[in-house]
């Protein structure tokens, strides 16, 4: 595991997408835009169970994320580990929307909507990090 700099530490905790790159069946790239949480050196996203990113994930885990602004970015790389356990994934998906969206709209959102859903949280270690700050 790779630690991350002070720079892109700073840069990963404003809000921020990242876009989440996976591979398909036929090894095309798939990519998603993400909300993303950064807790030491792990990305922390979640995603509903059944779309395209976590069926390749289960085949596949390793991934891509590059988070921008402009010209400054960075990119990190590895494998991903998957956590069905249902009560991590509502925590987890809660602190994300609240990360984005604040604790009124991110309880909403959780009423409505994710709680309703089967999540998945995504923990990316910082095995490669490349960084243009």
């Amino acid at each position: 595991m790779t630690t991350l700099s002070e720079n892109a530490r700073i840069f990963l905790n404003e809000t921020r997408f990242a876009v989440l790159a996976t591979l398909n069946q036929d090894s095309t790239i798939q990519q998603t835009t993400m909300w993303y949480l950064l807790e030491g050196d792990t990305i922390v996203m979640n995603t509903k169970a059944g779309r395209l990113k976590e069926r390749n994930l289960r085949r596949d885990p390793r991934i891509s994320i590059c988070v921008e602004d402009g010209y400054s970015y960075v990119t990190i790389s590895g494998t991903v580990e998957l956590i069905d356990d249902t009560e991590i994934a509502q925590r987890d998906i809660h602190r994300i929307a609240v990360r984005y969206h604040g604790e009124e709209t991110a309880a909403k959102q959780m009423d409505e909507q994710f709680s309703k859903e089967q999540r998945v949280t995504l923990h990316l270690k910082c095995e490669r990090v490349h960084e243009y700050l």
